[in-house]
């Protein structure tokens, strides 16, 4: 079967454009200088308007250099990125300063940086993000310039109200974040574990292809073997020369030869394209047999039924997915492997089973999910084996994809071991007739 290694889409590396910190930089620029606006000339109040056009001022022209200095579709490192949102953190603490500190309600913005970190760079940043927003709102807490308002009544906001807008403040930096965090990171894996299987189905696609390339290459080469075969034999009939008639001979005898090798390759083929019509049983034969040397014994059932075996395509999907199922029960067995078969005229049945240490309960509700593992004790070899991974996603994208319904159990008590179920509507089975309409 066709391996894909975890660390092959994992832990992918994330960046940011310059363009999208930018964007939210000017966004950043045109809100501060609105609110500055309407609180000053709208609701006029008494603002430090020098330093906080200042500190707008000198955000604006940071924007204009990185713009000029820099391409802004160019994808910043991490670090480039977080000292850009840190920056943000530290504008924002300066406007807060002059206009009232946590007594200001635009202090919630402090959350903005760090969620954009959460959801585009890796975990210590937005951790030292989150701490460098909470500790400016410390700052804030004991330091700032009071509040705008209106000198005739003056606002006085109680200090557990201040406490409580610090905690709020923190708790939210770290819930949200966090949820952020992970929902982006669950979206990122499954969309590598997608990539995967694409992957998979290429390498698959790309096998069967070179099988149907062997099989025209054989066909077109087998005329032309073919004469030079007749050509030299006749000749060999009319040479009187002996070494000339050794020569012919030994043409003819490597000419034969060759139309065995293409005979056999075009005999492979038509056993191996990709739209042959198979029955189940050999189908089920061709996924079990890789792997009946492994010193597990591996016991196939077809049951006896009414309605005529299904017979469906040699789908690379099927295939590679049935196949990952049956490596990976073998992987766990101690001595057995049962593959049994059961179909009527509505529904296909196919049950893996092994005798090994069964799906852990605590993972058994969440099989199928990508990167989803557990390391295997050490066998005597001193190997360790992983299972119940990125191939189990695989396997069960491909056949649901296919219209299977699969669903992992474990056998009833005393027995152990795993038990996968894969059932079709048969009118699926035997009209999927493409990769293409699997891929799809």
């Amino acid at each position: 079967m066709t391996e894909i290694a975890d660390s092959d889409f994992h832990h992918a590396q994330r960046h940011i454009r310059l363009d999208t910190i930018l964007r939210l930089r000017w966004l950043a620029v045109l809100g501060q200088l609105a609110a500055i606006f309407i609180v000053a000339q709208g609701l006029e109040f008494n603002v430090e308007i020098v330093p906080c056009v200042s500190i707008i001022a000198l955000s604006a022209a940071l924007n204009l250099g990185l713009q000029t200095a820099a391409n802004p579709m160019q994808r910043l490192e991490p670090m480039q990125a977080a000292g850009l949102l840190a920056l943000n953190i530290v504008e924002l603490a300066g406007l807060l300063f002059f206009t009232g500190g946590l007594q200001n309600p635009f202090s919630f913005l402090f959350l903005a940086p760090v969620l954009i970190s959460a959801t585009a760079l890796p975990a210590r940043f937005t951790f030292g993000l989150g701490l460098l927003a909470v500790a400016c709102a410390s700052i804030l807490f004991f330091y700032h310039a009071p509040l705008p308002w209106d000198a005739d009544d003056p606002l006085v906001l109680p200090p557990v109200y201040l406490v409580g807008v610090w905690l709020s403040i923190a708790l939210a930096i770290g819930v949200t974040s966090l949820y952020s965090f992970q929902v982006t990171e669950e979206a990122r894996k499954l969309a590598d574990a997608l990539a995967a299987t694409e992957l998979v189905l290429t390498r698959e696609q790309h096998l069967t292809q070179l099988d149907g390339l062997a099989a025209a290459a054989a066909h077109e080469l087998g005329t032309p073997l073919a004469t030079i075969f007749l050509i030299s034999r006749e000749l060999e009939k009319t040479v009187k020369d002996a070494s000339i008639a050794a020569d012919l001979k030994t043409l003819r005898e490597q000419t034969q030869r060759c139309r065995d090798i293409l005979s056999k390759i075009t005999q492979l083929s038509s056993t191996g394209a990709p739209f042959d019509r198979m029955k189940l049983s050999e189908l089920i034969e061709e996924v079990v047999a890789p792997h009946r040397d492994f010193g597990v014994e591996i016991k196939v059932r077809i049951a006896v039924a009414v309605a005529a075996e299904p017979v469906g395509s040699r789908n690379p999907a099927i295939l590679y997915g049935i196949g990952n199922i049956v490596e990976n029960a073998v992987d766990f067995a101690r001595t057995t492997v049962e593959v049994n078969a059961w179909w009527n005229k509505d529904h296909i049945e196919l049950v893996i089973s092994d005798d090994g240490p069964g799906i852990p309960p605590d993972i058994l509700n969440r099989i199928g999910e990508p990167y989803l593992s557990r390391r295997r004790p050490q066998d005597d070899g001193g190997s360790e084996r992983r299972g119940l991974g990125l191939g189990v996603f695989i396997a069960r994208t491909l056949l649901e994809r296919t219209g299977a319904k699969v669903s992992f159990t474990n056998r009833t008590f005393p027995e152990h071991g795993a038990v996968v179920q894969i059932t079709w509507p048969r009118q699926r089975f035997e009209t999927i007739e493409t990769l293409e309409e699997t891929i799809g």
